[in-house]
Parts: C-alpha cells; sequence; structure tokens
C-alpha cells in the first residue's frame, strides 16, 4: 500500500489481541520538492514521514477497543540517527511497530529503508522511537487510557518499562530547565553563538493541522530541522545535513491560529559536528485568556559536508556569555556520552 502524499496510510502487517494493530508498513517515493540544497531528502522530510507512521499505527491501537474515542498525539520523540542519505527517487519503506504500552502511553518503535527502483539495492536510512498519548476527541484535554499489549516474553514488557520510566523523567527534566529564550544581538562576530542563531516565525493553518484543530507534530519536526540547518549552514557556511537529532519534547499542544516561533541556536561543537538547540514558542494570538509558552525543545546535531559529499572539519564555537559556555560543557557532555556509547565504552561520569 502507498504512502501518499495527502494523506498517509498504512499496511496492517500484525494485529495483537482485540484486533489491535501492532504493525504496519508504507512507501513512499521520493520527489525532488523533498530534496535540500545538496540534492539529499531533507531531514525533516523523512521526520515528518516517522511521525506519521506512528501516529496512525498509534490512533489505531488506541481505537481497537469500544469506548471513548481518541486520536494519539505525539509526547516524546527518542534520539534518532540518520544513518545514511536518502537521495530523490529512491522509494522510502517505512515501518512502524507497536512495542509497548503503559496505562496513557504507547511505545512505537520505526525503520526508515531506501530502495534503489534501478538496482533493487535497499538500505537502512533511519531508526527512531516516538511515545505518544491517547487525547478524547470529545475533550483533547482528557488522556484516556490505552488498551494493553500482549507480550511474547516477560522480559519485553520489563524492559519496555525501564524505557518509560526513562523518557518519563527525561521529559520532566527537560520541562523545569525551559524557561529559556533566544534574544537576537546586534552585529555579532563569526563563530559565536549570536552571529547563527536564527529563529522562524509561522502562523498555524488548516493544512498543519489534524481535524481537531492541533498541528502535525511531524509538521513542527520539519520546521524544527529546517531552523537548525539555517543555524548550521551560517556557521559553517557549507553544505550540511542532519546527523542525528536527540530527543524531542512536546511540551504542549499547538492549536490552529497560533503563531509559533521556532528558534535555533549553536550550543556545542566538535571537530566535525555541531549540536544546536532548537525551541518551539506557541503565542496563541486569537486568544487573549493565554499567553505565549513553550510548546517543544530537541537537540540537533549537522555535519558538514564539501562538493563531494565528503565530512569537513567544522569551525569551532567561540561562547561569550557564562550561559553560553554552560551550554557548550553541557554539550560536550552529551557528545562524549554518544561516542563513548557507539564505541561499546562505559560512558564518562559528570
Amino acid at each position: 500500500m502507498l504512502w501518499l502524499r495527502r494523506g498517509a496510510s498504512l499496511k496492517v502487517l500484525r494485529k495483537g489481541a482485540g484486533g489491535a494493530c501492532l504493525r504496519g508498513k508504507a512507501k513512499l517515493i521520493m520527489r525532488p520538492d523533498d530534496a535540500n540544497v545538496a540534492g539529499n531528502v531533507h531531514g525533516g522530510t523523512i521526520l515528518k514521514m516517522i511521525e506519521e507512521a506512528g501516529a496512525i499505527i498509534s490512533t489505531r491501537h488506541c481505537n481497537s477497543q469500544n469506548g471513548e474515542r481518541c486520536v494519539a498525539a505525539l509526547a516524546r520523540v527518542e534520539r534518532t540517527d540518520f544513518l545514511s542519505p536518502m537521495c530523490i527517487g529512491e522509494v522510502a519503506h517505512v515501518s512502524a511497530e507497536i512495542t509497548y504500552t503503559s496505562k496513557h502511553s504507547v511505545e512505537v518503535q520505526v525503520h526508515v529503508m531506501s530502495e534503489n527502483i534501478l538496482t533493487g539495492t535497499k538500505k537502512l536510512t533511519n531508526k527512531a522511537t516516538l511515545w505518544y498519548v491517547p487525547l478524547s476527541l470529545k475533550n483533547v484535554d482528557k488522556v484516556l487510557e490505552v488498551p494493553p499489549v500482549v507480550y511474547s516474553r516477560q522480559e519485553q514488557e520489563e524492559e519496555g518499562r525501564k524505557r518509560y520510566e526513562a523518557q518519563k523523567l527525561a521529559r520532566m527534566e527537560t520541562k523545569w530547565r525551559n524557561g529559556d529564550i533566544v534574544q537576537p544581538v546586534l552585529n555579532p562576530e563569526p563563530n559565536t553563538v549570536s552571529y547563527s542563531q536564527s529563529s522562524l516565525i509561522h502562523l498555524v493553518g488548516p493544512s498543519d493541522c489534524t481535524l481537531h484543530g492541533f498541528v502535525h507534530g511531524g509538521v513542527t519536526m520539519k520546521l524544527m530541522d529546517e531552523v537548525a540547518g539555517i543555524v548550521a549552514a551560517r556557521h559553517c557556511k557549507t553544505n550540511i545535513v542532519t546527523a542525528s537529532v536527540d530527543a524531542i519534547n512536546f511540551h504542549d499542544k499547538i492549536r490552529k491560529g497560533c503563531v509559533i516561533t521556532i528558534s535555533g541556536r549553536m550550543t556545542f561543537t566538535s571537530n566535525k559536528s555541531m549540536e544546536i538547540e532548537v525551541l518551539v514558542d506557541a503565542d496563541p494570538v486569537v486568544d487573549n485568556s493565554q499567553k505565549r509558552y513553550r510548546a517543544a525543545s530537541a537537540f540537533f546535531t549537522y555535519v558538514s559536508l564539501s562538493q563531494e559529499g565528503k565530512s569537513l572539519p567544522v569551525p569551532q564555537l567561540v561562547p561569550e556569555t557564562e550561559d553560553e559556555k554552560k551550554r557548550f560543557e553541557e554539550g560536550k557532555g552529551r557528545y562524549l556520552q554518544m561516542k563513548a556509547k557507539r564505541q561499546g565504552r562505559p560512558e564518562p561520569q559528570p
């Protein structure tokens, strides 16, 4: 079954108890309007595909039993690595599977593979884990209970519960430190945080939203990736691509008619990578009773590429203020932890 440009669909591959949809798969051919300036598929486009797959399968599962109808809303995306670039003309194979449910949330794991339709060659491009919560259609502020899944092994449930507790704690920690804002600076020096920081202002319209008037998580993720890409390009002055996305936390829903400000700033640079923090603030301009609020936040990692697609050294970031120096050290810690994890070594202790 094809994943259509307007209104995605997933072919059900496996059902659980009570007819619950646990696994699905979709296909989509990549077109020229999906490309970034380097000619590969835009990272934000892939993130949007991943979220749509997760939303479909989790909404189906949450409505698999008789009861109050609901829609699954994205709450968090775990770290997502861009393992290999996807090219225009290739077919994206997107598979989604529900791997754990708590009382009020669903964990979905999504894999993306690219296929060269001329040669038949396939390669894994992305892996992601997403968390959704079911919101009542009668009252979108009401979180409903999730139908349980049946695990083939007890260890699967125990491992899923550990992942659930870890992401729950991480979400709370992120929300506590989210009062920060990005302020413009006049005549900044090159290689400073202020020099490359960027913002995008977007009026949320009907095409951005679900049938219930709230922004699709995938739309927000695509805008966040665009801003992070602008920051990286301004800093490097070269072609850049998304290497990975650290956990994206969705703190509150964004309603139709809101004006959202997506702000990005460089937080850390290694020899060949850049970490960019992206913040999304929503301003309900048609509702005087509600103030501006933080809707989402994430860290994106980019790399710089030559015209031949080879990795280039990154200009080193020059933090100026105490806050910038603190964020730099925090970013360095995240970088070292992930590097140690990739190399199979114990993570460095703070």
